[in-house]
């Protein structure tokens, strides 16, 4: 982006009122440096509420079924949460929707404290949500509008590497503090409070917000029905890795280092090999990728049947399996990219995250189910399943329909499961020759 100041010429309704609005811009990515450490902080509460919900569910001994619906319930919130979003956000723009949602969350955050229900807790689960759906697509369209085309890949890469270090760090900061106290809900309270300041006092003003044109599941079936099926397994798997991985640990009988060491190792592990993923997919023809990192990403669930939770092996197991699965909804954006139009592009990309919001909802409840019924050990059966399934599509499709050449693919790049259709318009990349 060029210095300077962009002119409209009448004000918004971003605070400022009288004269022409000025847009100050800034050079490179100096100017989103606040946006990013407003994301930091949001994803650091997301991380540590997460968990330590979790953790205080066994504690009060909520049981694996009722726990895997109350932690549906948070990608339920976040599925319909983006549209909510998307409605407020051109009605009374960006900055104001962000301070209301930050407040709703940190109130949701400290709610917890006052009702200890699992009824309420889901409401709570729900309506935080929303909320972090509403605060991540204020600054995902902020990021596109200020990206180029020569700095759309790096600008994603660092917001992933922002959003998954923030919510590894809110995990590990259950170590502070009793789960069973009130002390870690009143922190992860002022975390999402914080978060307002870098966003509100940002160099920038907020641009406004496009809102892509959908593309039809049945369309994207016929064209690429192996990025629909990949997104929907993995949100499958990421929900119940995500949704009830601290509360197995608990209920294990881990000590709170050790639940957080668990959870936060598929954190370092999606961050650590994104780039290994990425860049053999880039070389390689996708398919290929897919299937072998599915295979690993069920070899290393699988393997967890045979060693002690939270011993080394199992942390090392589970940042294998975090730098698997979690590549794997990169891979489905971007073999889906590579299929679909590039006026198609950002449609498409916003239709697996919904793919994948709604089977990510599913992912807690059938592993809370299953938990139930058979044993706490289901909870790695389903992560087994969900990417035995896609490693099969894959190779039946690998047997029955032509590889596309390297030559034709598009770039690889890192994706975070739950990314909004405002961030979805980063995707658009030229392509390879």
């Amino acid at each position: 982006m060029t210095s300077g100041a962009v002119v409209r010429p009448e004000p918004s309704d971003e605070g400022l009122t009288g004269g022409p609005w000025i847009e100050p811009r800034g050079n490179g990515f100096a100017a989103v440096r606040s946006l990013l450490a407003g994301v930091a902080l949001v994803m650091c509460c997301n991380g540590l509420l997460r968990v330590v919900v979790g953790v205080r569910a066994e504690i009060e001994g909520f049981g694996l079924t009722v726990t895997g619906l109350m932690m549906a319930a948070y990608f339920l919130g976040f599925l319909f949460g983006t549209r909510t979003a998307e409605h407020f956000i051109a009605s009374v723009g960006h900055i104001r929707v962000f301070a209301a949602l930050s407040s709703v969350g940190s109130a949701a955050a400290l709610l917890h404290l006052i009702w200890v229900n699992p009824a309420v807790w889901a409401v709570l689960r729900l309506a935080f949500g929303l909320c972090l759906a509403g605060l991540l697509v204020t600054v995902e369209s902020w990021l596109n509008d200020m990206s180029t085309n020569a700095t759309r890949g790096r600008m994603l890469s660092r917001y992933m590497i922002v959003t998954m270090g923030g919510m590894g760090l809110g995990q590990l900061l259950l170590n502070l503090a009793d789960p069973a106290g009130f002390k870690l809900f009143v922190l992860a309270s002022a975390l999402i409070s914080v978060a307002l300041v870098p966003v509100a006092l940002s160099a920038s003003t907020a641009p406004p917000l496009v809102v892509p044109e959908p593309v039809s599941l049945r369309e994207l079936m016929k064209i690429v029905p192996l990025g629909l099926l990949t997104a929907f397994w993995v949100g499958v798997s990421q929900g119940c890795l995500l949704g009830l991985g601290a509360f197995y640990a608990a209920s294990e009988g881990l000590s709170n280092t050790r639940i957080s060491l668990f959870v936060i190792s598929a954190m370092v592990g999606s961050v650590a090999f994104q780039w290994l993923v990425g860049s053999a997919s880039d070389r390689v023809p996708r398919r290929y990728v897919i299937f072998v990192t599915a295979l690993v990403a069920a070899g290393s669930a699988a393997l967890h049947l045979l060693v002690q939770v939270g011993s080394p092996q199992s942390l090392l197991l589970m940042l294998i399996h975090g730098g698997t699965t979690f590549p794997l909804y990169s891979l489905a954006v971007a073999t889906t990219a590579d299929s679909v139009k590039a006026s198609q592009l950002t449609g498409a990309s916003a239709s697996l995250v919904r793919v994948g919001g709604v089977g990510a909802v599913m992912g807690p409840t059938l592993g809370g189910l299953l938990m139930a019924v058979i044993a706490p050990w289901a909870f790695f059966g389903v992560l087994v399943v969900c990417h035995a399934v896609i490693a099969a599509y894959t190779l039946l499709r690998m047997l029955t329909r032509p590889v596309m050449p390297v030559a034709e693919q598009g770039a690889f790049d890192p994706w975070p499961l739950r990314a909004s259709a405002a961030a979805a318009q980063l995707l658009r990349r030229p392509r390879r020759g």
